[in-house]
């Protein structure tokens, strides 16, 4: 497990989401299940097989098992969070589904094809831009680990209206990051910023 910056609070915001409002798009910290699913669409584009199994690091309460489902992907899905109250959740809502596991063992995790990750650098709490943005690289590292055929990670933009900004949320540059994984993941590398959200998704295919 990477070390994380005030990582009391990041797992405080997220019970308090999740305790306030369950299962839902805002328990996960997001507007609605439109976003959401927006967001999941582009995560998704980093998949080229048609039967894969993929690492869901930062997976909340399963949301996107259920959407793999729903889309009709064949996958072995492994959902990973540091946040117990949200694996409890998940594991009751997907008990007896096949082909699904949810941990809190980072330590442990498996190397899948792709993994994914939605919204887990948006809360940096009061850490500098600096500070999170060196944790941010040592997650991506990360995944580069445990990733055979890719991964694929969003982030709140620096492009966002400064008005709505907040200061405790991490607001990446995007041009930085996708020159950052071009120069150390891949060669293969996709910056998407146009779905209309404030945020964009880095996708790295490798080989």
């Amino acid at each position: 497990m990477k070390d994380i910056p005030n990582f009391e609070h990041v797992k405080s915001y997220f019970d308090k989401r999740i305790q306030e409002h369950g299962a839902s798009p805002r328990g996960a910290d997001w507007n609605g299940e439109e976003s959401q699913n927006t967001r999941f669409d582009q995560l998704l584009k980093v998949i080229e097989t048609p039967a894969f199994s993929i690492l869901d690091y930062g997976c909340g309460y399963g949301a996107l098992a259920d959407y793999l489902a729903q889309k009709g992907f064949r996958a072995d899905y492994y959902g990973f969070d540091i946040l117990e109250s949200a694996i409890e959740m998940a594991r009751k809502i997907h008990a007896g589904r096949p082909n699904m596991t949810f941990t809190v063992d980072g330590d442990h995790l498996p190397v899948c094809d792709y993994t994914v990750a939605s919204g887990i650098f948006n809360v940096r709490g009061e850490q500098s831009f600096e500070d999170w943005t060196n944790y941010v690289i040592s997650v991506l590292h990360h995944f580069d680990s445990l990733s055979r055929k890719g991964f694929a990670s969003n982030f709140l933009t620096k492009y966002s209206d400064a008005d709505r900004m907040r200061a405790d949320l991490y607001y990446a540059d995007p041009l930085y990051l996708f020159d950052y994984c071009k120069r150390n993941f891949s060669k293969n590398v996709a910056l998407l910023h146009d779905y209309r959200i404030y945020d964009f998704t880095l996708i790295v295919r490798k080989g």
